[in-house]
């Protein structure tokens, strides 16, 4: 085996360890990377994750060490986070914009639909066994992510006069969405959160990229002739993008 590969290789490191601090216990998760030159420490907002890189001859007790020792650091910034919101029986959570209540209706036929209450507000109505809510709202919300997201793709593509060969959604942490050079678009779920009007820009901004592979002033006169509303949209998403991330996720 290469000299390299023996120096990255830790068949028996584990992926993650854990600290105490101020009788709280926090699981962080190790990465190596070959060229780090010292321990660091990162956030990871859209997951909660705590991450810490390792350089390549980092040990585990240094690593340890260093998380100990900003334990408090950890313990700040995770607590500045926005609260995680799981998909449970009760829990209120924006589905286009809109506020909607997760009601689990035991007992009733069917899967995911949406109705009105009494006092009108919006309701989404969950079947089946409670063990099942979450992941039958989450396949629902990827659903009509996917259904609005094509939907709009292939509008402003045909606007365009080109072609998105795939489009697909996922979560995606880093960005809302993206354009391979093969023409496939990818988004993150989330956008079925937001307002329409957000969904609609981002899906601008990717066949966009059909065209234009950059960010140039070319390609944001492209974005402007097919979004008009561009511009709120990118200034909703500065403002609350990063609250989208927080639900769905199983409260720690």
């Amino acid at each position: 085996m290469p000299l390299r590969a023996l120096l990255y290789r830790r068949p028996s490191e584990p992926q993650a360890i854990e600290i105490a601090f101020d009788r709280a216990v926090y699981l962080v998760r190790l990465r190596r990377h070959r060229q780090a030159r010292r321990y660091t420490l990162r956030i990871a907002a859209a997951t909660r994750d705590v991450i810490l890189t390792m350089p390549p001859r980092g040990t585990l007790s240094e690593a340890r060490a260093f998380a100990q020792k900003h334990g408090g650091w950890i313990a700040a910034r995770l607590h500045r986070l926005p609260e995680a919101v799981a998909f449970t029986d009760g829990t209120v959570f924006p589905l286009r914009g809109i506020l909607h209540q997760i009601i689990h209706r035991r007992g009733v036929r069917g899967t995911v639909w949406i109705e009105a209450d009494a006092d009108g507000m919006s309701v989404l109505c969950v079947a089946g066994d409670v063990r099942h809510v979450a992941r039958r709202v989450g396949d629902f919300l990827r659903r009509e992510a996917r259904r609005d997201l094509e939907t709009a793709s292939r509008k402003f593509a045909a606007e365009l006069g080109v072609n998105a060969r795939r489009v697909t959604v996922r979560d995606q942490a880093s960005r809302w969405g993206s354009c391979s050079t093969a023409g496939a678009l990818s988004y993150s779920w989330r956008l079925i959160l937001a307002p329409p009007f957000v969904l609609d820009y981002l899906a601008a901004h990717e066949v966009a990229h059909l065209v234009e592979m950059n960010h140039s002033v070319r390609f944001w006169k492209l974005v402007a002739q097919i979004c008009p509303d561009h511009a709120r949209a990118k200034a909703w998403l500065d403002v609350h993008g990063s609250d989208l991330h927080r639900y769905g996720l199983s409260v720690r």
